[in-house]
């Protein structure tokens, strides 16, 4: 079940989803003296991260962060590299108690899936932030997804779509710099947390928010980020632009 939240701003947007996210992290520590969560990056996150790095409130030591996804092949400095990105707009200011980052420039990425899936395998994760590409992808799961594997961290293709939108990011300059393939945490093991934060603003995603939250529209492999409708707990973050097509 999704939970829908408009705002007319992106500020106004990010303030919310980060006060919510605070809210749960707050509720896990006192439960179970931990909390976990997972980080995702892209234009999406700025309000947000922005946000919830003001919650200090948060004995943020006590939180232990997994990564969503990464490029292979890119090294941790690369100015494109979400290694990058979560060390300079969330760990480095909230400095969380463990960090299990995506080593996408390992040299056997096979091998960097096990060790990943080895350390989450074993855990429960208490709240996820996602957002949405503009063809619907969740995480790196470009469509069709694969909603079949059991594997917490897979290897996949990125389609051409999915990478344009990293350069009109202004992550890369041309399609040639764009890495062809990327570490993704896969669609079931998003679906194993017990909260998802989904914080999708912009104009650019409201036909992916279309397709993907339409009642009208199946949940399909064709719209990766449309499973979440078959989630328990997740809080949608839209502004007016992104919901316009709803």
């Amino acid at each position: 079940m999704i939970q829908f939240n408009i705002f007319q701003t992106k500020k106004e947007l990010g303030k919310a989803a980060a006060d919510k996210a605070a809210e749960i992290l707050r509720k896990s520590i006192k439960k179970s003296n931990q909390a976990s969560f997972i980080a995702a990056t892209g234009a999406s996150q700025f309000e947000f991260l922005e946000e919830l790095c003001k919650h200090q409130e948060i004995d943020w030591s006590k939180t232990e962060m997994f990564h969503l996804d990464e490029y292979i092949g890119i090294s941790s400095n690369h100015p494109a590299s979400f290694r990058n990105y979560l060390r300079k707009r969330l760990v480095e200011k909230i400095n969380p108690g463990k960090i299990y980052f995506i080593r996408g420039d390992a040299q056997d990425p096979v091998e960097e899936c096990k060790r990943l899936n080895n350390l989450i395998s074993k855990k429960i994760i208490d709240i996820a932030f996602v957002g949405i590409g503009e063809n619907g992808h969740l995480a790196f799961n470009d469509p069709p997804a694969d909603f079949i594997t059991k594997d917490p961290y897979i290897l996949v293709n990125l389609e051409e779509r999915c990478r344009k939108q990293q350069i009109g990011e202004g992550w890369f300059k041309t399609l040639e710099e764009v890495p062809l393939k990327a570490i993704t945490m896969s669609i079931n093991e998003i679906l194993r947390v017990k909260n998802i934060l989904c914080i999708c603003p912009d104009e650019r995603k409201a036909e992916a928010v279309k397709n993907c939250f339409s009642v009208n529209i199946i949940v399909s492999p064709q719209y990766p980020a449309s499973i979440l409708r078959k989630h328990p707990r997740v809080y949608c973050y839209l502004d007016k632009d992104s919901a316009s097509l709803l």
